[in-house]
Formats: structure tokens, C-alpha cells, sequence
């Protein structure tokens, strides 16, 4: 932790399984170790199980504690909101932070019934400021991307006064950054300059995953590399810093 400055990172964990079939293999203990390296005031995490009754039975690892909880470092508290649910469990996106909550929000962002999506507003006391995080895993029809972001807006509109600081950042599956624009009409910049991709983990060639924020000052962007990162996940995690 620096004095005046809000590490922001997001994380698409894949559930924190990797692999398909009888090859998959649990990743998500090199997850844990790897959050707490990220050195992150906030971590936005997309794909995120609560529980999931098959995989429990299947891996012999399987830990006790909800992923989210058992992700977050020592001193860190862990907000978790379920966005599907599905035959075995439920998923969805979590926010650890090293910063007291104030309070948390969801709403739901599903454009049809094939995707379930929603979004987790976090408000934390930073620094002695009041911070509004939103964490987003937007759907995979470029036509319901626009949908989603346009309802985030009307959310942001409504539920975030406009003198607070606020973050936006997740997994939005935006090829060639098409919603940038659409985040710049809400007041949200992200970071322009060189190219941050993040997937696929192992050679990355687009950017699926973004940290958007007004009323911050950007500092820098890093992205994590190497075998231990790609070999977790298929996303590689993205962090952002601001002055604050």
C-alpha cells in the first residue's frame, strides 16, 4: 500500500479450473498465491464459483470456502454475487479489498436467457475517500455488449453521485475495444496508449479485460506474463494505477 495511490486489478480466474475432460486440473491454490503477488488495493474478479457439487467430487482439493473467500489475502475482505446458476453450482464476479466496505449493490444485465450477467458495485473508504468500484463480465454477442453497457450507464446515473470517484474494470469481451466510446459518453476513460493484451493467456492478441475510472488520476497499466500466469487461467490478469 502507497500513500495516495489505488492499485486496481481485474481477473478472469475460469473458475479456477483449467483444462477440459479427464486433463482439467485445478488451479485455483496457484490462483491464491498469485492474487496476493498482484499487490492489489482491489481485486475484480470475473468467473468466480460459489460452489459447484460435480467439481467438488472431483477434485480431492476442492477447497471448503467459497472461491471468493478463499481467494482473498490475510487482512482483505471478499464480496461475492452470484450472476448464474447453473445445474451443479453458481457463479459469478467478486471484489477483494484491502479497504473498508461502506456498502455493495447488484443488478442484473442479462440481455436473454442463453447468458446470465450482472454487475457488483462495491463502495469502499479509500485513502479517506469514498470509491465506488463496479465489477463487469459482459456477454459474447457484440449486440448485447452495447445493450449492457448502456444499462451499466443508466446504473452508474442513478446510483453513483457523479462527485464520487468511480472504477469500472472486468472481463468485457470487447474485441478491438468497440465499447470504448460508450464508456467515454459515461465519463470513463481507460488506458489508451500502448495495447494491454490479455488474451488468450498464453499468446495474447486482443484485449478482453479493462479498468475504466473518472476522477482518478491514471498512473500506469501492467499486465503480468510468463508460464506460471497462462497456465492458470486463459485470461491474464490486468492491474491499473491511480492517484487519488
Amino acid at each position: 500500500m502507497r500513500a495516495g495511490i489505488l492499485r486496481v486489478a481485474t481477473y478472469n480466474i475460469h473458475k479456477g479450473v483449467q483444462g477440459v475432460g479427464f486433463t482439467r486440473r485445478l488451479e485455483i491454490h496457484n490462483i491464491g498465491h498469485a492474487v496476493e503477488q498482484l499487490d492489489a488495493d482491489i481485486v475484480c474478479l470475473q468467473e468466480v464459483r460459489k460452489l459447484h457439487r460435480r467439481e467438488e467430487q472431483y477434485f480431492t482439493r476442492w477447497p471448503e470456502l467459497p472461491q471468493a473467500e478463499f481467494l482473498a489475502p490475510e487482512g482483505y475482505e471478499a464480496v461475492y454475487q452470484t450472476n448464474a446458476t447453473t445445474k451443479h453450482g453458481e457463479h459469478g464476479n467478486a471484489l477483494l479489498t484491502r479497504w473498508p466496505v461502506i456498502s455493495r449493490g447488484h443488478e442484473d444485465v442479462s440481455d436473454h436467457r442463453f447468458e446470465q450477467r450482472g454487475l457488483l458495485h462495491v463502495k469502499v473508504l479509500a485513502h479517506g475517500r469514498p470509491i465506488h468500484v463496479i465489477v463487469l463480465h459482459l456477454g459474447l454477442i457484440a449486440g448485447s455488449r452495447i445493450r449492457q453497457v448502456q444499462q451499466v450507464a443508466g446504473y452508474i446515473k442513478r446510483e453513483v453521485p457523479r462527485r464520487e470517484a468511480l472504477v469500472v474494470a472486468g472481463d468485457f469481451n470487447d474485441w478491438g475495444g468497440k465499447l470504448r466510446g460508450a464508456m467515454n459518453e459515461a465519463g470513463l476513460k481507460d488506458f489508451t496508449g500502448e495495447r494491454q493484451y490479455t488474451y488468450p493467456s498464453r499468446l495474447p492478441l486482443t484485449q478482453l479485460d479493462y479498468v475504466y475510472a473518472r476522477g482518478l488520476k491514471p498512473m500506469g497499466v501492467e499486465i503480468p506474463r510468463g508460464r506460471i500466469w497462462w497456465r492458470m487461467s486463459d485470461h491474464l490478469p490486468l492491474i491499473a494505477e491511480f492517484k487519488v
